[in-house]
């Protein structure tokens, strides 16, 4: 055995060995000399320190291996922060600590390990500085540039914490609604999605690797605008004919009535003409519009021997006829309203038929000397002002006084058709259509003293639109047209009930 350079120990060789090769085992050259003399290894000189560069949340630092590597010369090799003593391995460099701190200043030192143990120390690296999220950008204007869409002016921050900064985000409030523009530098950011007539203000932050900044001050207040409605809903119902005359006259018709949509746009103007009642008996109602869409007037019911416009009631269309007039009432407009009711023929049954309605025909008058005058045709029922109302019922047949028996008028039509008139000593007028149903009148009765009782009046039209109320309310309304806004949930409604003009958006 000898020691060489360095303290190197000889190998001893022995024939007997149990390695069966002439050579000691470790075991037993350790056994030999004493195993408190024997060499288990050599620490590895300390790293030389390169440049440590900073990341987000983390550093890679640089470094060269010791050199001398010791024994075993198989190293790791650890890199620990100050302050916190953050650290991270690896085999080669350069080793990358992570966990640290965004925005604070670190500097790192390297040591090798072998199974021997941990060489001292590096020298400090150079100070460096993790990433951290950006300042808070300046706001600037918002500004509304449609009825969804802002504009939102922002001035970068004047720090990007170190890396550049990839986006801007604006916000709005209420509501969250989000737009963002990809540069490092100020701008205009669009957000879109915006509700239409409803308050804004929008904040800004920057982002970067790091995450998001601070968010700005809040910008100024705007509001978008309403689009005007490119379709609205319609009802437009004509005025009511007025009743026939007594003797058993029929009611009036009330037959014009038309529902739907309709396109519209903005800057153009729509006429609204609100039918007037037949002003008296024997006569039309008038017909209303709104846009293109025209209603017709109901027609006047007859009497027994009055001025009708025809034995079939009147020419507006729906009248009820009157004794001794064949059983055919006015004929009904397609697409609004029904026939009229026929009158009885003979005596001694002098009964009117109802006018008709735009629900339903009115009814005939019946051959008995129980009978009554005839009812009016039903209206039809509409839900455009938020409850459901009928509209142009037909007027009531007028009843007749025979054998001193007296008879009942019909009943008006649901939706505004007034009853007949009933067989009186001295009074059985008819009643008047209601207004703004576009109900026809009732007929007229006939007295003990064979006098002939007056029809009644037709009830006025109505024009109604509706639309949601995310739209533009009605810009101009001229020409006299008089008008309510009945409350529908998340509708406007307009409710014309008289008068002749224009509206537009």
């Amino acid at each position: 055995m000898n020691r060489g350079n360095g303290g190197a120990i000889g190998v001893l060789v022995s024939p007997t060995s149990t390695a069966g090769s002439g050579f000691w085992s470790l075991s037993e050259q350790q056994q030999l000399i004493g195993a408190s003399v024997w060499p288990q290894g050599r620490l590895p000189g300390a790293p030389t320190i390169g440049t440590a560069t900073a990341g987000v949340r983390s550093a890679s630092v640089t470094f060269t291996p010791p050199v001398d590597p010791g024994y075993p010369a198989s190293l790791t090799y650890t890199a620990t922060s100050s302050p916190g003593g953050f650290t991270g391995t690896g085999s080669s460099s350069p080793v990358t600590v992570t966990g640290l701190a965004n925005g604070t200043a670190y500097t790192f030192t390297v040591t090798a390990t072998n199974s021997s143990g941990t060489s001292p120390a590096s020298a400090a690296s150079n100070s460096t500085t993790t990433y951290s999220v950006p300042g808070a950008p300046t706001i600037g204007t918002a500004t509304t540039t449609g009825s969804s869409t802002a504009t939102v002016t922002y001035t970068a921050p004047g720090s990007n914490g170190g890396t550049a900064i990839t986006s801007y985000t604006a916000v709005s409030s209420p509501g969250g609604i989000t737009g963002a523009l990809s540069q490092a530098g100020s701008g205009t950011i669009t957000v879109s999605g915006l509700s239409s007539g409803t308050s804004y203000t929008f904040t800004v932050y920057a982002t970067n690797a790091a995450g998001n900044s601070a968010s700005s001050g809040a910008s100024n207040q705007i509001t978008t605008p309403q689009p005007a409605p490119t379709s609205v809903e319609y009802l437009v119902v004509a005025g009511g004919g007025g009743g026939g005359g007594g003797n058993g006259g029929g009611g009036g018709g009330a037959v014009g009535m038309l529902d739907s949509t309709v396109g519209v746009s903005a800057g153009t103007s729509y006429t609204v003409t609100v039918g007037a009642g037949a002003p008296t008996q024997y006569s039309d109602g008038s017909g209303s519009q709104f846009s293109s869409i025209t209603t017709t007037g109901g027609g006047s019911g007859v009497g027994e021997s009055g001025p009708g416009s025809g034995n079939y009631g009147g020419s507006g269309g729906g009248g009820g006829s009157g004794y001794n007039y064949p059983k055919g009432g006015g004929s009904g407009i397609s697409g609004q309203g029904n026939n009229g009711g026929g009158g009885e023929l003979g005596n001694p049954f002098r009964w009117g038929g109802g006018g008709g309605g735009a629900g339903a025909a009115g009814n005939s008058a019946t051959s008995s000397l129980s009978s009554n005058g005839e009812a009016g045709g039903i209206g039809r029922t509409s839900s455009i002002t938020g409850s459901s109302t009928y509209y142009a019922g037909g007027g009531g047949g007028g009843s007749y006084h025979e054998f001193q028996q007296y008879r009942s008028g019909g009943a008006g039509g649901a939706g505004g058709g007034g009853a007949g008139g009933t067989a009186t000593f001295a009074t059985g007028n008819g009643v008047n259509g209601s207004a703004n149903t576009g109900g026809g009148g009732g007929g007229g009765g006939w007295s003990h003293n064979n006098a002939s009782l007056g029809g009644a009046l037709g009830g006025s039209g109505v024009v109604i639109i509706a639309y949601p109320n995310t739209f533009l309310p009605l810009a101009s309304i001229s020409g006299g047209l008089s008008y309510d806004q009945p409350s529908r949930s998340g509708y406007r409604v307009y409710r014309f009930t008289g008068g002749t003009g224009t509206i537009s958006w």
